[in-house]
């Protein structure tokens, strides 16, 4: 019989840009996520739904039901769970400093680490020169990203039919594009200058979609990443070390497992956390 999967405890974890509500949406993935994994405090950084795509369209699976079932749960439980929207549920910044079933709702938060950092959180649209001041430019490239995540889904689709695992069609091209690479080095650097006037020691933030973890002139900067490409999130451990991790990866490596009484195969180097700044 095959071992239950142990659960992985974290002090804290953050995910954001789930974009529930959309076809793009790895919400098995969140799930399956959530099932191996618990913390004392999870945030959710924004975009969590998609009212924007849900206003043009009704799209709402059993799938992404469950997410928010298993989020409200934890809160029951005794989690802090803090939900800070972002422009996609901005409708939910109505209703900051309001508590909803255990989910603090609030327009950012800082967190102390356990190593006593302190981490200012944000979803980080304001910072995005195009939804500030053009949003009807923001409004036109999201009609042209959903296209693109409809090609994502298929392709994925395809190569699950072929036996092999995920993989973000969608944010290679992003990676691959010089205009996508220069935003985002602008908007990182726009959040690491925010968290330095607000005399904080690092940012937490979502909206561009791309995981990184770096440090910006002694600023750390952390972006969590989505789970409509990447699938990731990022977790703080008991130690205050933070870590970015990548669930796809960590299916994949599940899945190749061996079965009981089959050779073992060589065991993969152990994930390293990365250190205080």
């Amino acid at each position: 019989m095959d071992a239950v999967p142990t659960v992985k405890r974290y002090r804290s974890i953050w995910i954001s840009d789930v974009h529930l509500g959309t076809r793009g949406c790895q919400a098995e993935m969140l799930l399956d996520f959530l099932k191996h994994t618990d913390s004392d405090h999870l945030f959710l950084v924004g975009d969590i739904v998609d009212g924007w795509r849900l206003k043009k369209t009704w799209h709402w699976p059993q799938a992404h039901n469950d997410v928010v079932q298993k989020i409200m749960r934890r809160a029951r439980k005794g989690v802090q769970v803090y939900y800070i929207p972002g422009n996609h549920d901005e409708a939910a910044r109505d209703y900051a400093g309001l508590q909803f079933g255990g989910v603090q709702v609030v327009d950012e938060w800082i967190h102390t680490t356990a190593d006593g950092r302190r981490l200012l959180i944000t979803h980080g649209d304001k910072f995005d020169a195009v939804v500030r001041y053009a949003k009807w430019l923001a409004l036109l490239g999201d009609h042209a990203y959903v296209t693109l995540l409809h090609v994502n889904t298929a392709f994925n689709w395809a190569r699950r039919r072929l036996g092999f695992s995920y993989w973000s069609l969608s944010a290679y091209l992003k990676h691959k594009a010089k205009t996508a690479v220069e935003f985002i080095g602008k908007y990182e650097e726009a959040l690491g200058e925010e968290a330095r006037r607000r005399k904080v020691d690092g940012v937490v933030c979502g909206h561009i979609h791309t995981a990184e973890m770096r440090d910006i002139e002694g600023i750390l900067y952390c972006n969590d990443g989505d789970w409509v490409e990447s699938c990731t999130a990022l977790v703080e451990h008991h130690s205050g070390a933070l870590e970015i991790i990548h669930w796809a990866e960590v299916m994949a490596q599940r899945t190749a497992a061996p079965r009981p009484g089959a050779a073992p195969a060589a065991a993969p180097a152990p994930a390293k956390e990365r250190e205080p700044a």
